[in-house]
């Protein structure tokens, strides 16, 4: 019977852990929808991204890992136009938690897009991002996302789909299906305003129960700064294991093309209104 109750014990917390599904730590380094647009060729850019989760979880979602409540989270990320349908990239994410820095290691990767997307009605692509991640941030070390880009546009509306799937590698490893989407508006004079929102399923072929899924919809608008873009949104978690209030923040800069005339206002191939690497087009075409 003492054999049994051990047993019973032992199952019930192997239970309780496969319900910290490793990526359930998804770290907010980087809360962006993927557009299709990219650098031009030989061009470098480089974006900051802050989000501060004001009201998050308030336990870690496996042994070891830290509670979202109250991070701020973030990543430089370096992209290099390689031609006018790919494009590398770097990140370095990182968190800061009770006076803490906390490096999340590194992010590479290669996207794949039509060329010229911020021209077309019809846009797509595709993003693969191999990550090395550490302890306090995942229960496996390496990760792979995969991220198709689908978007439509007219002169005023665009809307945008990124069907994520987000593998983890190792015995603790799982695919999960992460998805987000745009919905934006262009109001003139360099400023645009809309909703994303992103959400975590869980495991593709056994979803989470609604309640342990996260779905967060974002208020936001993006609006030019000098020479710096902005994208800036405030986030409400849907669920109870969502965070509930979050800030997000990305600042841009593309450098001049080698061998191009500069006008002291350089802007990437993605439009003439904030150029990032890949947040939500600005050049609409009627």
């Amino acid at each position: 019977m003492k054999r049994q109750r051990s047993y019973t014990a032992v199952a019930t917390l192997a239970g309780a852990m496969s319900l910290l599904a490793p990526n359930a730590a998804r770290a907010t380094d980087e809360i962006q929808v993927y557009n299709a647009g990219i650098a031009d060729v030989g061009q470098f850019t480089i974006q900051q991204h802050l989000n501060y989760v004001a009201l998050g979880q308030k336990d870690p979602p496996f042994p070891g890992g830290f509670p979202s409540n109250h991070s701020l989270n973030g990543t430089p990320e370096f992209a290099y136009g390689m031609t006018d349908w790919w494009e590398l990239g770097l990140y370095l994410p990182f968190a800061v938690q009770d006076r803490q820095f906390l490096s999340d290691a590194f992010k590479l990767r290669t996207l794949f897009v039509s060329p010229h997307a911020e021209h077309r009605d019809l846009f797509y692509g595709v993003n693969f991002e191999l990550s090395y991640e550490m302890p306090k941030f995942a229960q496996t070390r390496w990760g792979l996302e995969i991220r198709p880009i689908i978007g439509v546009r007219n002169s005023q509306y665009e809307f945008i789909v990124n069907p994520i799937v987000d593998i983890g590698f190792g015995s603790k490893g799982e695919a999960d299906f992460a998805p987000a989407a745009r919905l934006a508006r262009n109001f003139g004079n360099d400023v645009f305003a809309g909703f994303e929102y992103y959400a975590d399923f869980g495991k593709i072929g056994s979803f989470d129960k609604l309640p342990d899924q996260q779905h967060t919809l974002f208020a936001v608008t993006d609006f030019k700064a000098g020479v710096f873009d902005v994208n800036f949104g405030v986030g409400y978690g849907l669920t109870p294991a969502s965070d509930r209030f979050v800030v997000k923040t990305i600042i841009g800069y593309a450098f001049p093309v080698p061998g191009q005339k500069s006008d002291g206002n350089t802007r990437m191939s993605s439009g003439p209104v904030n150029p990032f690497t890949h947040a939500a087009t600005r050049s609409f075409q009627p």
